[in-house]
C-alpha cells in the first residue's frame, strides 16, 4: 500500500457560508467569508495560515484567495480537476503537515453561479465524437451513462428517484439547505425530462455559496479544538478526460480505485463507516459510487437504494446535508461534502446528526466521471 500519512493530520474546523441566493457578492467574497468563519472555529487568526488551497471558478493563477485575505503563504495550491478539487486538497495539505511544509492549511471555495448566470454554465469543449450529436454538456454524458446501468443492470427511474427523495429528505432536516419540502418518487417519475432518462429532478441545483476548512497536524489539534477529525486515508484516481466516449466502460468509474486505497490506508471497510458524502451530480452519481467504493456489488447500487435506505431513519447515512440533489451545488460540491463530513463527526448537526458517527467519507467526482477522489476520516477513537 503506498505510503500515507494516517491520523498525522486533522481537520479542525468547518464553516460554509451563503448557501443559496447571494447576489451581492463575488465568488471570492464568499469564499471569503467561509475561510474567516473556519480560522476563527479552529482558534487561528489568518496571520497562522502558512498554506492556501483553493479553486476559484475566474481564478487561473490560484493566487487571489491570499491576497484577498491578506495570506503570504509559504504553500499555495490550485489544483483543480473539477468537483474532486478539495479531496485532492487534503491529501496534499495531509501531506505537507505531516512532512513540516506547512502549519496551518486553509482550503476554501466560493462560487455565485446562480446570482451570476442562473443555470449551469459550460465550458468550451473540442470533443470531436461527441460533439456532432449536440450533446448538452454535461448532463447527457451522465445520461448516457443512467442509460448504459438501466440496460445492463435493470437500474430504473424509480431507483434514480430513490435518490433524490432521500437527499430532500435529509434537506428537510437542513435549515441550511436550498431546497426544502415534500418530494415523493412520483414526483421525481413525473419531473420534466432534461436529457432521457435524467429529469430535472436527477439533476443537482445551481446555487451560491463557499466553504472552508482549516487543517493542522494532530498533534496539534487537540489544544485547538475538542473534537478534531483526522485524516485516516485520502486518494485519487484519474482514468480519462472530459469526454464520455474515453471511458471503457460507462458503469465503472475510478472511485474503484481511489476508494480501494483510501481504505486500505485507513485500515477500515465499507461496512465500517458510519456517514457517507458522495458527490452527486446526477442521482445516478450516488449509485455509481455506492458500488465502485464497495458498499454495495456492480450493478446492485438501485435495489440497494430502495426503501429509503439512504435517507433519514435508513441504514446507510448518505449525503446527510441534502447533497448537490438538495443542500447547495454552487459550480462544484466536493468542499461541501467534506464539511458535512466533518460536521456529523463532530456531532454538531442537530436534527440532522447520526448519532454516534465516528467513521466517515467524503468522495469527490471531477467533470465526467473523470477524476474520483476519496478521503477516510475519522475521529479520535477511529485511531
Amino acid at each position: 500500500m503506498e505510503p500515507f500519512p494516517r491520523g498525522k493530520a486533522a481537520i479542525v474546523s468547518a464553516a460554509t457560508f451563503g448557501i443559496g441566493e447571494m447576489p451581492d457578492y463575488s465568488a471570492i467574497d464568499l469564499g471569503a467569508k467561509a475561510a474567516v468563519a473556519a480560522v476563527a472555529a479552529a482558534g487561528l487568526q489568518l496571520g497562522d495560515i502558512d498554506a492556501v488551497f483553493s479553486s476559484f471558478p475566474s481564478d487561473f493563477f490560484g493566487l487571489a484567495a491570499a491576497e484577498y485575505l491578506g495570506i503570504q503563504p509559504r504553500l499555495n495550491n490550485n489544483n483543480r480537476p473539477g468537483g474532486s478539487a478539495f479531496m485532492t486538497h487534503v491529501i496534499h495539505a495531509a501531506n505537507a503537515l505531516a512532512t513540516g511544509a506547512c502549519d496551518a492549511a486553509l482550503i476554501l471555495y466560493g462560487s455565485n453561479q446562480r446570482s451570476a448566470s442562473g443555470k449551469l454554465v459550460a465550458v468550451p469543449r473540442h470533443a470531436p465524437f461527441e460533439s456532432e450529436y449536440k450533446a448538452r454538456y454535461p448532463i447527457s454524458s451522465y445520461a448516457l451513462a443512467a442509460a448504459r446501468h438501466m440496460h445492463e443492470y435493470g437500474t430504473t427511474r424509480e431507483h434514480l428517484a430513490e435518490v433524490a427523495v432521500a437527499a430532500r429528505g435529509w434537506a428537510n432536516l437542513n435549515p441550511e439547505a436550498f431546497a426544502r419540502g415534500p418530494l415523493t418518487i412520483e414526483d421525481c417519475l413525473n419531473a420534466r425530462m432534461v436529457s432521457d432518462p435524467l429529469s430535472v429532478q436527477d439533476c443537482c441545483l445551481v446555487t451560491d455559496g463557499a466553504a472552508a476548512i482549516v487543517m493542522t497536524r494532530a498533534d496539534r489539534a487537540r489544544d485547538l479544538v475538542a473534537e478534531p477529525v483526522y485524516v485516516l486515508g485520502g486518494a485519487s484516481a484519474t482514468w480519462h478526460n472530459d469526454y464520455i466516449a474515453a471511458m471503457p466502460d460507462l458503469t465503472v468509474t475510478a472511485a474503484q480505485e481511489s476508494g480501494a486505497r483510501a481504505f486500505g490506508q485507513s485500515g477500515y471497510q465499507p461496512g465500517d463507516v458510519d456517514v457517507l458524502q458522495l458527490y452527486d451530480a446526477f442521482t445516478l452519481n450516488t449509485i455509481l459510487f455506492l458500488e465502485d467504493l464497495g458498499f454495495c456489488p456492480k450493478g446492485e447500487g438501485g435495489r440497494f437504494v430502495e426503501g429509503g435506505r439512504i435517507g433519514p431513519g435508513g441504514s446507510l447515512p448518505v449525503n446527510t446535508n441534502g447533497g448537490g440533489l438538495s443542500c447547495v451545488h454552487p459550480g462544484m460540491y466536493g468542499l461541501f461534502a467534506i464539511t458535512e463530513c466533518v460536521r456529523q463527526l463532530q456531532g454538531v448537526c442537530g436534527e440532522r446528526q447520526v448519532p454516534g458517527a465516528k467513521l466517515g467519507i467524503a468522495h469527490g467526482n471531477g467533470v465526467i466521471l473523470s477524476n474520483q477522489a476519496t478521503l477516510v476520516l475519522g475521529t479520535g477513537d477511529t485511531l
